[in-house]
């Protein structure tokens, strides 16, 4: 495995999102991944202000951006991937089953334009492919079971688990989205958990767990082994998925489930403006049964 990279978390408040931006010291080349576009659900007004403090680091420290890593279509916040690109001509990564993912929910929102394969976006990545950041190695794992194009990335000693695990107090990712398992998740997982135990792991989201004060996103194998309250040492599968199906019966969707969805399978890229300039979202309604 290649030397360690340096780490920057970037939290976005308002989706309990964080976004990294990783570098490899030696060349300054650099890559975002999971970064945030602002977006109002009450007013439908879209900023930038996430991805500036990504620019602004990026020029403050002198760094060139060449990827922009997506762990998987993100139902709980819409992605800035399309403004960084354009500011800094970086690719836009994501795992290969983004396809499925596509296949899925395009019907839903009516989206005949998507490809259903994928092409929105500029690199399809499969488990075990590498690939360069300068001198740093990139590894893909595909952990599926939030949705099935779910991967993290190993770099170095990190690894970057998108919605795979939780911090240990909190637990792991709801597995009830169209193309989810929880058994496919708890298998994911162990892969994650195989690594060696002073591998770190990095988080996409934190929602501090109860008595804990502030917000995390860091841990470790061991740490996830040891204490996480869904998959520790001695949960079986068959335990977890019981517990998972059961707790998944009892969310709610995610606030920004049908904005973001549609925008992410699209990597990113907001729906073409109307006759009158403005661009609009889908929201589907479903019909009362009788």
């Amino acid at each position: 495995m290649s030397a360690s990279p340096h780490i920057q978390a970037f939290f976005d408040d308002a989706t309990n999102t964080v976004s990294y931006l990783v570098t490899d010291p030696a060349t300054r080349r650099a890559a975002v991944i999971d970064p945030v576009l602002d977006y109002d659900h009450r007013s439908g007004k879209l900023a930038h202000k996430s991805a500036h403090k990504l620019l602004e680091a990026l020029k403050q420290q002198g760094l060139k951006l060449e990827w922009i890593m997506e762990t998987h279509a993100h139902a709980d916040h819409l992605s800035a991937a399309p403004y960084l690109k354009t500011h800094t001509g970086a690719q836009v990564v994501i795992g290969e089953h983004i396809s499925k993912v596509q296949r899925l929910f395009s019907p839903i929102f009516n989206l005949s334009g998507v490809s259903g394969e994928g092409s929105e976006f500029d690199k399809l990545v499969c488990d075990g492919e590498t690939f360069k950041l300068g001198e740093l190695t990139i590894e893909v794992m595909h952990t599926p079971g939030h949705t099935p194009a779910c991967v993290s990335y190993r770099i170095g000693d990190a690894v970057f688990v998108g919605d795979t695990l939780f911090m240990p107090d909190y637990g792991t990712a709801r597995a009830d989205f169209p193309g989810g398992s929880a058994r496919t998740l708890y298998r994911s997982i162990q892969k994650l958990l195989a690594l060696p135990p002073d591998t770190h792991l990095y988080m996409c989201h934190d929602y501090k767990a109860p008595g804990r004060d502030s917000y995390a996103w860091e841990t470790t194998v061991l740490q996830q082994r040891t204490y996480n309250v869904h998959v520790r040492e001695g949960i079986s599968e068959d335990a977890f998925v019981a517990m998972r199906e059961a707790r998944d019966a009892t969310l709610a969707a995610p606030m920004l489930l049908l904005p973001a969805i549609q925008v992410n399978i699209c990597a990113g890229h907001l729906p073409e403006a109307e006759s009158n300039g403005t661009r609009y979202l889908k929201i589907p309604l479903r019909q009362p049964s009788a």
